[in-house]
């Protein structure tokens, strides 16, 4: 029996699959160690200078997407702020393993606004981590077409937590 062949590339439903689940699996880890680890050094003595590293990461990376979005090097700038935003992560996670959360002091209607960005900055970065997987999936796999669709929506929301994450630290600084 002959089976005939055809030029289509296998379904990305697997992968996209295993995108969320590693994404899933990324969130709980974070989840667990934002609100049941407790705080290896909570008097902040060792590697004070992770929140702002933090912030610079996300402010680069804020820059890599931009300029990615206006010049030919797209890929090349799109993997620069992929980096970034890698090394914002593993930043992360280091500084709430040692520090755990830092608490906004209650300062009446600026607080709301710092939850309130706060909120958005978290909600659309567990949105963000699939779409931004999947994207870069759906490019390095050569399906450009899908990549473009997904893009439009990936990179707004990319951008926002980026800014946010910027724009929480400069609050946290300014009202400590």
């Amino acid at each position: 029996m002959l089976v005939a062949e055809t030029n289509q590339r296998p379904s990305v439903a697997l992968p996209v699959a295993l995108i969320v689940a590693v994404s899933a699996a990324a969130v709980c880890f974070l989840l667990w160690l934002l609100y049941l680890h407790h705080p290896l050094d909570a008097s902040m003595a060792r590697l004070r200078f992770l929140p702002t590293l933090n912030a610079v990461l996300n402010g680069l990376c804020t820059i890599a997407l931009l300029t990615g979005f206006y010049i030919p090097a797209h890929r090349t700038s799109m993997m620069i702020a992929f980096v970034f935003s890698s090394l914002f992560l593993v930043s992360y996670i280091v500084n709430h393993a040692l520090h755990g959360d830092t608490i906004f002091p209650n300062v009446g209607m600026v607080k709301t606004v710092y939850l309130w960005i706060l909120f958005s900055h978290i909600g659309l970065s567990i949105v963000a981590l699939p779409m931004v997987l999947t994207t870069f999936f759906l490019s390095l796999s050569g399906r450009f077409r899908q990549h473009r669709k997904l893009a439009r929506f990936t990179l707004p929301i990319w951008l926002y937590v980026s800014v946010t994450g910027v724009v929480v630290h400069a609050m946290l600084a300014a009202w400590r």
